[in-house]
């Protein structure tokens, strides 16, 4: 066979191929310059993908914008944006008006002075209620006294005063029994620090009967007296107590005058002067609030055992008709009667701390009642600061149990007492009273109201609440019968159930 026979067997072989298998030709093959797609001299095969050609958007010139902001199109467009704008911020205008407008109004706020904001702390013993027995020994304690919330300590008397010995009378000395100048002036600041006001008992002769010593000496120690005003007011005090008031104020007018400007005309913050009388009659109470012009007036308004709820509901409303509430103080024991345990029992001392921070005024305490510290043989028990430590004594182990019960009871109301305004300031509204049971009700604007329940009888009693501002029921904030008003449940005001002894404190919202 000859070559040329041969090259013409090898076409045909590769004509009857299949395409697949044919080898892709193209580009100069096929004689078309434009394809993509050509034969390597090796068989592979390469593919050119014509490049892209980025557009990229430059926006529109100065020139150009400013020629179509011209346009009739685009100003009407804005000129529409524009008054939508308008007459929709002029709309939420008009409805925050309205919204105002129609809304209800807040009362103002009464005029309010420190006192009125929480309790006042009474520590007429400073050997007593301090382990180190001094000055010292109290500002170390001055912790515990913020922990209860309390406003004001009043303090003393501490001035040198010797047994029936006028002419030793020291009102600008402190007597060395309780300490010095110095530990004196160091209390005061760390009570500030702590937002508790230091207010002096500067009552002249209070070892004795008589406040004054004698009617006759009266004038001379309130003589006396103006200087030792001006020396401690001048150590950085918050304010005086004095004792039998009403005898000063009678015998020498002029100088109870002096004495109350000194102490209540001070130019650096509101200072107070607080007087203590034995009187126990709403009526003698209210009088000589208003012939001595002290800020608040300590008495045994409430001491008596023998008072009925009856006799202590119109207590209240009597004092209240003549006398703003800012000007009223509620306190049961004292530095001469005794603590609230002694007075009332152990076992009402929760009940009395309710009365007494619930009540509208100033609430006023003996130190130690906060945990019912009593002794029936002084007025001045031993503080008892060791009520955290363990106690293998069964019996003691219960009594101290009992005492920080007592203690965080009274902390929970004291904090009540110093965040609700209707607490603080509201207006008082008697619901019930009897010879055995007393209710009132606690509101002021807007705040949530309180409804405080007392029970004095030994019998279960059921108060039917009704009154236009309360609900048909509230919730239990702080009861002193844990079983049967546990807090946070919810009870009938129209048939509330009060146990022998138990004292309930309930609270609602307002509602529009």
């Amino acid at each position: 066979m000859s070559k040329d026979t041969e090259v013409d067997m090898k076409d045909v072989e590769l004509n009857d191929m299949d395409q697949e298998k044919q080898p892709m030709t193209g580009g100069a093959a096929n004689g078309d310059a434009g394809s993509p797609i050509c034969t390597e001299k090796n068989g592979s095969v390469s593919v050119k993908i014509p490049e892209e050609t980025e557009t990229k958007f430059t926006g529109l010139s100065k020139e150009e914008l400013l020629r179509v902001a011209g346009t009739p199109g685009w100003v009407r467009t804005r000129w529409a944006l524009l008054i939508l704008f308008w007459l929709g911020w002029l709309g939420m205008l008009a409805g925050a008006v309205v919204i105002i407008v129609q809304a209800p109004r807040c009362k103002d706020i009464p005029a309010m002075n420190w006192w009125n904001y929480g309790p006042l702390y009474q520590i007429g013993n400073v050997q007593a209620f301090s382990e180190s027995q001094n000055l010292k020994g109290v500002e170390d304690k001055i912790d515990h006294l913020s922990q209860l919330k309390v406003k004001g300590l009043v303090i003393g008397p501490i001035h040198v005063a010797p047994l029936d010995n006028l002419v030793s009378l020291n009102f600008e000395e402190i007597s060395s029994d309780f300490g010095n100048l110095e530990q004196f002036k160091s209390l005061i600041t760390a009570a500030h620090k702590k937002s508790i006001n230091v207010i002096l008992d500067l009552t002249p002769y209070y070892l004795g009967s008589g406040p004054w010593f004698t009617n006759v000496s009266v004038t001379n120690v309130a003589e006396r007296l103006k200087s030792a005003l001006v020396f401690w007011l001048n150590q950085g005090v918050d304010g005086i107590q004095l004792s039998g008031v009403e005898l000063v104020s009678s015998v020498v007018p002029s100088l109870w005058a002096d004495i109350r400007a000194i102490v209540q005309n001070g130019t650096e913050g509101k200072r107070i002067l607080i007087g203590v009388t034995e009187k126990t009659s709403a009526v003698g109470v209210s009088e000589l609030l208003n012939s001595t012009g002290v800020d608040l007036l300590l008495s045994g308004a409430l001491r008596s055992k023998s008072m009925t709820a009856m006799d202590r509901a119109q207590t209240v409303q009597q004092l209240l008709s003549s006398h703003n509430q800012t000007q009223l103080a509620w306190n049961i024991g004292d530095r001469k009667e005794g603590h609230l345990a002694t007075l009332v029992g152990p076992d009402m001392v929760n009940f009395n701390q309710m009365l007494l921070l619930t009540l509208p005024g100033t609430p006023v305490f003996n130190y130690g009642d906060e945990i019912a510290l009593a002794d029936a043989d002084t007025k001045s028990p031993k503080m008892l600061w060791d009520l955290l430590e363990d106690e293998t004594n069964k019996t003691a182990k219960e009594e101290k149990e009992q005492r920080l019960s007592c203690r965080s009871f009274f902390k929970t109301l004291s904090e009540l007492r110093g965040k609700e305004r209707s607490l603080q300031h509201g207006d008082y509204i008697p619901l019930f009273n009897s010879t055995s049971a007393l209710a009132y009700l606690r509101q002021w604007d807007q705040s949530g109201r309180y409804v405080a329940a007392f029970n004095w009888d030994s019998d279960t009693v059921t108060l039917q609440l009704s009154h236009p501002d309360l609900p048909a029921r509230a919730v239990v904030q702080v009861s002193t019968d844990q079983v049967n008003l546990a807090p946070d449940s919810t009870v009938a005001l129209s048939a509330l159930e009060l146990g022998p002894g138990q004292a309930v404190l309930l609270q609602f919202p307002y509602i529009a």
